[in-house]
């Protein structure tokens, strides 16, 4: 399972404990999440995450 952070904030998905408070279930790839998914820190769309 592979983590993202967000350019923007430096907010972190974590794959394999997916983000359960926005619904995403724990092992939810990044790739898998919406194509609309936002950072829920400050907004920014999927292009603004990097690979950890």
């Amino acid at each position: 399972m592979k983590k993202y952070v967000c350019d923007a904030c430096g907010w972190t998905y974590d794959e394999e404990l997916g983000a359960p408070d926005l619904g995403i279930a724990p092992g939810t790839k990044f790739e898998d999440l919406p194509a609309d998914f936002e950072c829920p820190l400050c907004g920014v769309g999927k292009d603004m995450f990097s690979e950890q």
